[in-house]
């Protein structure tokens, strides 16, 4: 042991081990060790609560700091500084000497600075003949540069574990408003659950909450947290979830009972007997059957206030339709879209105008009412038509929707649509049809239905 790096107390203080071992630490400096004042005292000031120092010590501190002339601390260079009590106190903004000497001795005790007494017991300075410094009494900052890598790294760990803490307020707070709000819709929107007891337990985890938040206390209260957040969104999803499955069924059911019903109109006789042949209606289905319509309960019927959509099935039987051969001759691009590309019957005929209408931007509901007030035939040979002309119809839902409008107010017929197309892709066909049968072009089609 170099004893001359050793100096005990002035005075009463009493020399102790621990004061010995912190001289001989605070002198066990790495050779070329140097650090920036003003940086290291930052990152004394960041560690304080682990150094086990008081603002008021850090104040002592800056002001031992101002009395080193350079920047850099330096092992090559000598650490003490010899500051008189009023200089001292007066950059220790004003600080009285009793409060003075205590927080110097908080600062010996925590091994940031270390005393160097004369043998009076004064600070001063003794210079050689070329005006350097022989010997200087008074304190040392070697302690402080000895421990700038365990300072640094204590100030790096409480500044990490100061954002972790607010990363982790902040996920409590996002946790507690997602919490509530949820809650609060699925209330208001009465979805099926338990929101009361959820609710509940959602205020005791709150009444939890510390004042002075650490890391600690918030870890179990956010996992809680975290976890009713969690199963609410569960029985949410699973609610939405439920939703669309009802809303399949529905839309399969419908599209069976539709499939059921076109498959009904293709089976019925006498829908196809010719060109020119209209859709049997009511009477001519009970002829067919070998029954008689029941005419009083149609018109007690009508008397009840339903009239309107027997009117709309009249209008649909009014509606003069066109064997599939001839609907196909006017439209043959409809035929690419059917099952397989072809279409043999007038449920193919059916499923292409669906793909159609999906291809064409037509809602469901248009051709639901096409088909509803034409006829499901008459409504898939005009949206074979439309696709025919799709170069000239800007809105293919709109132009269905007017065409049922039409045919809803007996405007609309298919004969002049059908012949107009005929004329464009097999003129011939026509003529040939016009010798054949001797007819008119207009007893072809027949009057406006």
């Amino acid at each position: 042991m170099e004893s001359e790096t050793v100096t005990t107390p002035f005075g009463r203080r009493p020399m102790t081990l621990a004061l010995l071992l912190k001289q001989r630490r605070g002198e066990a400096i790495a050779a070329g060790t140097t650090r920036n004042k003003w940086k290291l005292f930052r990152s004394v000031c960041e560690a304080r609560a682990g150094l086990g120092v008081t603002d008021r010590a850090l104040t002592v501190l800056d002001a031992l700091l101002t009395f080193y002339p350079e920047d850099e601390l330096s092992s090559e260079k000598p650490l003490v500084v010899f500051p008189s009590n009023a200089q001292l106190s007066l950059r220790a903004r004003g600080m009285a000497p009793a409060t003075l000497r205590r927080h110097l001795a908080v600062l010996v005790e925590a091994g940031l600075i270390s005393r160097k007494d004369s043998p009076n017991g004064k600070r001063y300075v003794r210079r050689g003949r070329e005006g350097g410094i022989d010997e200087a009494y008074g304190f040392s900052l070697a302690p402080l540069l000895a421990r700038a890598s365990e300072i640094e790294a204590i100030a790096a760990g409480i500044a990490a574990g100061r954002q972790m803490l607010r990363a982790m307020k902040e996920r409590l707070t996002i946790c507690r408003r997602d919490i509530a709000k949820l809650l609060a819709a699925a209330v208001e929107e009465a979805i099926p659950g338990d929101w009361e007891r959820m609710s509940l337990m959602f205020e005791t985890v709150l009444q939890r909450l510390p004042r002075a938040a650490t890391i600690e206390t918030l870890t179990p209260i956010l996992e809680e947290l975290e976890t009713i957040r969690e199963n609410i969104i569960n029985l949410l999803e699973l609610h939405e979830k439920m939703q669309v499955a009802s809303t399949s069924e529905s839309q399969i059911e419908r599209h069976i009972q539709n499939s059921h019903t076109e498959s009904l109109s293709e089976s019925e006789p006498g829908l196809e007997t010719g060109q020119g042949a209209t859709t049997a209606g009511p009477a001519d289905r009970d002829q067919q059957l070998g029954t008689k319509p029941d005419n009083g309960g149609l018109k007690g019927r009508t008397n009840a206030g339903k009239g309107s959509s027997f009117a709309v099935r009249s209008r649909a039987g009014e509606l003069k339709s066109f064997p599939l051969a001839t609907v196909l001759q006017a439209c043959p691009d409809i035929a690419d879209y059917g099952p397989g590309g072809r279409i043999g019957s007038w449920r193919d005929m059916t499923t292409a105008a669906i793909v159609v209408r999906s291809m064409l931007a037509v809602s469901s509901s248009a051709y639901e009412a096409a088909a509803t007030v034409m006829g499901p035939e008459n409504a898939a040979t005009v949206m074979a038509c439309i696709l025919q002309r799709g170069g000239c119809i800007n809105s293919a839902g709109g132009y269905l929707r007017d065409l049922t409008r039409r045919a809803e107010r007996g405007e609309f017929a298919l004969g002049p649509m059908l012949m107009a197309l005929l004329r464009v892709n097999s003129p011939g066909s026509v003529v040939a049809s016009r010798s054949a049968s001797g007819k008119s072009l207009e007893g072809l089609l027949g009057e406006p239905g």
